[in-house]
């Protein structure tokens, strides 16, 4: 039997695989504005900054959690309990918006028949009950695939599946289909426009969701920040094409995860920000900073990769409590004095860097060439660590 152990190398390799696609479609051939994500921020350290051993610059304590244990907000969802139901806890989150789907299908259905001259006689309203039907068939549609729409009600022996026809009428659904809307038409500005909002056709929906991730959970002490590719086949201008990534094509989003993988928030990316606020940082410096606003003060542990770590992102939440540690670049740092990898292992692992405000720990294993961690919290000597659940 081959050995299981991990080389050094096997272990670079895994560092550096930050890859969180959760599926593969690499047969999108049609582009329209696709971004690439190989456009990193070039953030340069503080000028102010030094470095030395640990000793020379003293330790820091971690901060205190106080956030409390990982639950469900029994205050915001009392009627929900250890015996409640999936549909119990699936209804915190969705029973919003299910009531957003039906009144916004209504009104652009109404728009549609203010607009007409003639025609058949207006429809009822949809209700909150026929949106749940009509979003369960759609789920049980994508285990049943058929070539068309209309076969899913056909009455031939072969294709007959009472389920559809029971549940809701073929007219019924297609009606709710063709005007299922998610924004009021009439709210939307000019696409010219500074303040145009490329996702303002469901903004309300995605921030709805966003909100009762934060308001019925609260999330462990360890989170995690990076981004996912979710599989899409549209036509969106902030559709991005990632040759490096298993899934090549989609639409990037930025999560903060706790250690259970529950999404605490989350941010679409929609392309450079032409409007950004907060022109004195980088743009993924802006994106983790807005993901954290809410778990400021309590002192969360946040992990990150490279593509989100800096010194200066560091510091600024190490004055939220909030510890950070993550894998940087080496350019990003202005190791004046450790400028090659034999200086690296002849002046030890663990060194520290200050500036005017707090100190930041870079460690670097020296195993591993071009493997750095940052943490604004204690450092860590590694030659002090036990690798052994490496091998």
């Amino acid at each position: 039997m081959a050995s299981s152990h991990l080389e050094d190398s096997d272990i670079f390799q895994l560092i550096n695989d930050s890859d969180s696609d959760c599926c593969t479609d690499n047969s999108e051939s049609d582009v329209e504005g696709s971004e690439s994500e190989s456009d990193i921020d070039e953030v340069q350290s503080s000028s102010s900054a030094t470095w030395g051993p640990p000793h020379q610059h003293g330790t820091r304590s971690v901060n205190t959690y106080s956030g409390g244990a990982v639950r469900l907000k029994t205050h915001e969802a009392p009627h929900v309990n250890k015996d409640s139901t999936p549909f119990s806890v699936f209804m915190l989150y969705f029973a919003e918006i299910i009531h957003l789907l039906a009144e916004e299908t209504n009104r652009y259905y109404h728009q549609h028949v203010d607009r007409r001259q003639e025609g058949p006689s207006p429809r009822p309203d949809v209700t909150e009950s026929e949106m749940f039907l009509f979003l369960g068939i759609i789920i049980q549609m994508g285990h049943d695939i058929r070539d068309r729409l209309t076969d899913y009600w056909s009455t031939l022996k072969q294709f007959a599946t009472p389920f559809y026809s029971e549940t809701m009428k073929r007219d019924r659904f297609l009606h709710i289909l063709h005007f299922l809307h998610f924004a009021d038409n009439s709210t939307e500005i000019d696409r010219n426009g500074d303040s145009y909002d490329r996702l303002w056709k469901i903004r309300t929906i995605f921030d709805t969701l966003n909100d009762a991730f934060e308001k019925y959970y609260n999330p462990s002490e360890h989170l995690a920040v990076d981004e996912i590719i979710v599989k899409f086949k549209g036509r969106v201008i902030f559709k991005q094409y990632i040759p490096k990534k298993h899934k090549r094509f989609g639409i990037k989003i930025f999560k903060i995860c706790d250690a259970a993988g529950y999404t605490y928030d989350m941010k679409v990316y929609l392309g450079k920000d032409r409007t950004r606020a907060d022109r004195d940082v980088t743009a993924t410096h802006a994106t983790v900073r807005d993901l954290c606003r809410r778990i400021e003060g309590v002192g969360h542990k946040l992990y990150m990769d490279n593509f989100f770590s800096s010194p200066d992102l560091f510091d600024e939440l190490m004055t939220k409590k909030i510890t950070c540690c993550g894998k940087l670049f080496f350019h990003l740092l202005d190791l004046t004095i450790l400028n090659s990898h034999i200086l690296l292992k002849s002046c030890g692992a663990n060194w520290t860097h200050r500036d005017f405000v707090s100190p930041l720990c870079r460690t670097c294993w020296s195993l591993l060439e071009g493997v750095h961690l940052a943490l604004n919290g204690p450092g860590v000597d590694p030659r002090l660590l036990d690798r052994s659940h490496l091998e």
